[in-house]
């Protein structure tokens, strides 16, 4: 058991969306990932463009439901919009949840399902917000072709994902400079180190270019770049 930050215990090579880390992930990955809420602002903004009364919009790996909140908020003029959060850790569900009962918002809706098997309707935007660098590598080509084929032609799949260097010198850069902004955050090295050893084979991020052939495998064509720092990114991508 080793010290992640912020009362977080992990395990090495087990880092878990549930229990105590619920509790603590807003404030957590608020410090952990830069432009975390400048991210979430950007895809609520970017929603205006493809949002229509009628639309369903899904967030993959909803974790707390803060972007389907948002969502849903900024369009609750259109009331048959629907906003679906799904995630496949039932904590972060149920706090999602609570979020939505204190708001009171009727147009939106979290799942506790797997997104690898979930029957998506067609939707007309879908964001995933460091999510899809959880998924398996073998299987995450998959979901991005599931997520292409749900969408209407001209909607959207927003995606944000921490990335890899493009070779081996790049990548040792990237990785100083992301434990540096870590350290500036408050956590000491330790913590560090021990966040890191609970991501080893959880977190698999592709690089920009792997992130961009998968795009474009599924059938996307028209994709930019949205957002970067460091090793964080941000794409749009339009059917």
């Amino acid at each position: 058991m080793t010290n992640a930050g912020d009362g977080l215990n992990v395990e090495n090579a087990d880092w878990r969306f549930r229990g105590e880390v619920v509790k603590q992930f807003d404030n957590h990955i608020l410090k952990s990932v830069p432009l975390y809420k400048e991210g979430h602002s950007l895809i609520v903004q970017l929603g205006d463009f493809f949002i229509k009364d009628d639309s369903v919009c899904y967030d993959l790996g909803c974790s707390t439901g803060e972007i389907p909140l948002a969502l849903a908020q900024r369009n609750r003029h259109r009331e048959s919009a629907r906003f679906i959060g799904i995630d496949n850790e039932s904590d972060m569900i149920e706090e999602a949840e609570r979020k939505l009962a204190a708001k009171g918002i009727s147009s939106a809706v979290f799942q506790f399902e797997d997104i690898l098997q979930y029957d998506f309707s067609l939707s007309d935007l879908i964001s995933a917000y460091y999510t899809i660098q959880f998924v398996r590598p073998s299987v995450r080509q998959q979901l991005i072709d599931k997520v292409y084929k749900s969408l209407n032609w001209g909607g959207a799949f927003i995606m944000f994902e921490k990335v890899r260097g493009p070779d081996a010198r790049f990548q040792d850069i990237l990785t100083a400079l992301y434990n540096d902004y870590k350290i500036e955050q408050g956590y000491t090295a330790e913590e560090v180190v021990g966040k890191s050893r609970s991501l080893k084979g959880v977190l698999e991020p592709f690089s920009t270019q792997g992130n961009l052939e998968m795009l474009r495998r599924a059938g996307f064509n028209d994709i930019v770049q949205i957002m970067r720092f460091v090793c964080f990114e941000g794409y749009l991508a339009i059917k």
